[in-house]
């Protein structure tokens, strides 16, 4: 099946490596829509906020993922489940991007391009 709407980021994959910036992406996203409430403790959104907010998060995240979750009729317990499966990440992405970033040296590169692409690689 095709998606009718064309995605607004990359969607959450399965392994979780993107979760991080598609939580902030998500984020944005709905706080611009003003939607983000809908994912928050204890909101009284409506149905139509919930549903939209819904269909949102399962447009963005892996066809594997949205089978894995295809009972969630609720955002705030989709964002919940996701957030209890990934939100390790934290804690193995950041020492390893501390780590990276105390030992990037800039005469380790051969151009300044390389070093540029490597920071940023360090920094995202």
């Amino acid at each position: 099946m095709t998606n009718i709407e064309k995605q607004k980021f990359i969607a959450l994959d399965i392994s979780g490596k993107n979760y991080l910036s598609w939580v902030l992406d998500v984020k944005l996203h709905l706080s611009a829509k003003k939607l983000r409430h809908t994912i928050d403790e204890d909101n009284a959104a409506s149905n139509e906020e919930r549903t939209t907010v819904l269909i949102f998060l399962r447009h963005h995240i892996d066809d594997a993922l949205k089978y894995e979750y295809l009972t969630v009729k609720n955002p705030l317990e989709l964002w919940q489940n996701l957030n209890d499966r990934f939100e390790h990440l934290k804690t193995v992405v950041l020492p390893k991007a501390l780590n990276d970033w105390s030992q990037l040296q800039f005469q380790d590169f051969k151009t300044v391009s390389e070093y540029n692409s490597t920071l940023f690689k360090i920094v995202s």
